[in-house]
């Protein structure tokens, strides 16, 4: 422990004149990120509501950021950036899962209070939400539709729509390391979701039966594994949040709710994958 921390000096020597400097709260741009809370209620809880899916869209900025240099790093055969971008999204996706603890705390009567006031706005409509599943694979071009009324936003999701995903990525650098990929997969419609392929599949199999000697590839598969683990177990804590919360009513974007989310746990991101597991 230092003399800054605790006893009679504790902030000896600190800084106490930012009429001239850059002070913590001017960094972090303070003023404007806790002026951004507006509740249109006088409810209690619809501030929980409200920093609980603002520190979530914080959260998810920062795991795009992620996964955008892994993609970069892995189509560019430099796995060990790579590893540690997607590892920080699996601790990200972690600190997810947390926040529907949080919420939680708000019971059904609490959340009724002021449900009116949220109009049709919804999770569902959260473009960063949606860039990161098409990032991971999971290409719906319908639930672009919500974003048509702001051009950036829809012009992003249309970019990233037709872009390679994370593991197309990790496809393609199969194929450069020698293992035989279906050239048809390797020409599909990236509009689509990637779908489960035997020649995929017998390459990671060779890997895990030769982990050794594809070290790297093995590291890679685990790494992306992990990736889809967590976010299962993020999309199933929403699910059972909003059951708890709401039961099956419909969800304020028109969604059937627990109906819709519940029908998203069926998707899977990286199919050989989890495959491979009963081959081995």
């Amino acid at each position: 422990m230092t003399s800054d921390t605790i006893g009679p000096d504790r902030g000896a020597g600190a800084h106490t004149d930012f009429s001239q400097a850059m002070s913590y709260g001017d960094y972090l741009q303070l003023d404007t990120l806790l002026a951004a809370q507006k509740p249109l209620s006088d409810r209690h809880d619809e501030l929980l509501f409200v920093i609980i899916h603002q520190a979530t869209e914080l959260w998810l900025k920062l795991a795009l950021h992620e996964l955008r240099a892994a993609r970069e790093a892995i189509r560019t055969d430099k796995l060990e950036p790579a590893f540690k971008n997607l590892s920080r999204v699996s601790r990200i996706q972690a600190q997810m899962i947390q926040s529907w603890d949080v919420l939680s705390t708000m019971t059904p009567a609490d959340y009724s209070s002021f449900r009116e006031a949220l109009g049709q706005s919804s999770g569902f409509q959260s473009a960063q939400y949606r860039e990161l599943e098409f990032m991971l694979g999971n290409k719906l071009a319908q639930l672009i539709e919500p974003h048509r009324h702001r051009a950036d936003l829809a012009a992003r999701l249309d970019a990233e729509l037709v872009a390679p995903s994370l593991y197309d990525e990790a496809i393609r650098l199969l194929v450069r390391r020698g293992f035989e990929i279906d050239g048809a997969l390797l020409k599909r419609n990236l509009r689509e979701p990637h779908r489960s392929d035997a020649t995929v599949l017998a390459a990671w199999l060779a890997i895990y039966q030769d982990s050794k000697r594809y070290w790297d590839l093995y590291e890679l598969a685990e790494k992306l594994v992990d990736l889809e683990d967590w976010f299962q177990q993020w999309r199933f804590r929403h699910m059972n949040t909003v059951r708890r919360i709401i039961g099956f009513k419909r969800g304020t974007g028109g969604t059937a709710g627990v109906g819709y989310l519940k029908s998203a746990l069926d998707t899977v991101l990286f199919p050989e994958l989890w495959e491979v597991r009963t081959q081995l």
